[in-house]
Parts: C-alpha cells; sequence; structure tokens
C-alpha cells in the first residue's frame, strides 16, 4: 500500500529522526565533504555533467569513507523518490588527507517508466546531493533541456 514510500509515512507522521539512516558506518576518524559543484548548469540528452566534491579527513587516524550521489527529479509527471542512489566511491584516507571524487551524471541516469509506461527522461530541473548517507542536504541543481 505504502508502495516506493515504505516506512516513510510512519517517520514523518510521527516526527522521529531515524536513528540509522542508509550509508550510516562507524569510523575511528571524521570527515568534512565540500559542497558540491557541477561544471556547467545545462545538460542535453548526449551530454554529461561532472558533479564534484572534495573528501578530508578531518581526524586523528587514517580511515575510509563512502561518498553517496544522490538525484532528485524536481517535477515529475509520476511521483518518484525525494533521493534516487545513483552512484558512490570509496575512499581511503590518511589523517589530513583530501581527494576530490567526481561523479559523471549522464542522461540514462534521469530514466524512469513514465505515464504511458516507457521508459525515459524528461526535461526539467533535477537536483544532486553528494554526501556520506541518505540524509544529506549537500545539493547542486541542474537542467535537463
Amino acid at each position: 500500500r505504502e508502495g516506493i514510500f515504505v516506512g516513510y509515512r510512519y517517520y514523518e507522521t510521527r516526527q522521529m529522526p531515524v536513528a540509522f539512516p542508509f550509508g550510516y558506518g562507524l569510523s575511528y576518524t571524521t570527515f568534512a565533504i565540500s559542497d558540491v559543484v557541477l561544471d556547467q548548469n545545462e545538460m542535453d540528452k548526449n551530454g554529461r555533467i561532472a558533479a564534484k566534491v572534495t573528501v578530508k579527513n578531518t581526524g586523528d587516524a587514517a580511515g575510509c569513507e563512502v561518498v553517496q550521489l544522490y538525484i532528485r527529479d524536481d517535477y515529475s509527471d509520476v511521483v518518484r523518490p525525494v533521493k534516487e542512489l545513483k552512484g558512490f566511491r570509496k575512499v581511503e584516507l590518511a589523517p589530513g588527507e583530501e581527494q576530490e571524487v567526481t561523479f559523471y551524471i549522464t542522461e540514462e541516469d534521469l530514466r524512469y517508466y513514465r505515464l504511458d509506461g516507457t521508459f525515459g527522461s524528461e526535461p526539467g530541473t533535477f537536483t544532486v546531493m553528494i554526501g556520506n548517507s541518505s540524509t544529506t542536504e549537500n545539493s547542486a541543481v541542474f537542467t535537463l533541456k
């Protein structure tokens, strides 16, 4: 009955935060993730956009972080998830070390089953979110022409 929003109504109606969001993990160190930077603000159906962040180990021990890419279709004819996981990268960093992580987004990453039953994308705005769990709000916006 809940469809794609399984569990969503329970937490939203009770205003209870999720104890362990998707992507949550423990580490002996801490990490900082920079703001999302896109190499362009518009993409055509044959193009691609590079979405970049810099991950820095801000702690005293070496460690690994899983950087996750989520995309939201801001306006769609079909009800879609608020965040769809589209990619992830695992980075291992020494204390104080930083590394740039780049995700390449193509039109194929934006496809879904439309009202008419076909699989494809629609022009419009999309929000790209990159962080270390599904609760990330670190985002940038682009338009598919």
